[in-house]
């Protein structure tokens, strides 16, 4: 029952903005870390953004100084506000989160957002 659900997604120019939020939803007892991820065309999913329980932060190196990842661990979400977009950073991005859920007797999943499509166009 447990759910990642992205928002945020769309097209903008280069040199623009976008922020992506993320809820996790459904029974759960605890989320350790949380992050982003994304996947271009024809590549395999990278770690964009990763985020502990306790805000610690690790960024891919192309990106830590254009974006931030922020966490609310009482609702639950994740945002990566994307800032000085490239073309380079197209790509399908996906929300992670480390579940504990509370009805689970095997303790704790990894969970994945759908994806949101993020295009930067010059």
């Amino acid at each position: 029952q447990v759910q990642l659900v992205e928002s945020g997604g769309g097209s903008v120019q280069v040199g623009e903005s976008l922020i992506l939020s993320c809820a996790a939803v459904g029974d759960i007892f605890r989320i350790n870390g949380m992050g982003w991820y994304r996947q271009g065309p024809g590549n395999e999913r990278d770690m964009v953004a990763r985020i502990t329980n306790e805000g610690g932060t690790t960024y891919e190196d192309s990106i830590k100084d254009r974006f931030v990842v922020t966490r609310d661990n009482d609702k639950k979400t994740i945002t990566l506000q994307m800032n000085s977009l490239k073309p380079e950073d197209t790509a399908v991005y996906y929300c992670y989160a480390r579940v504990l859920a509370r009805t689970s007797a095997r303790g704790w999943s990894d969970y994945w957002g759908q994806g949101t499509q993020v295009t930067v166009s010059s």
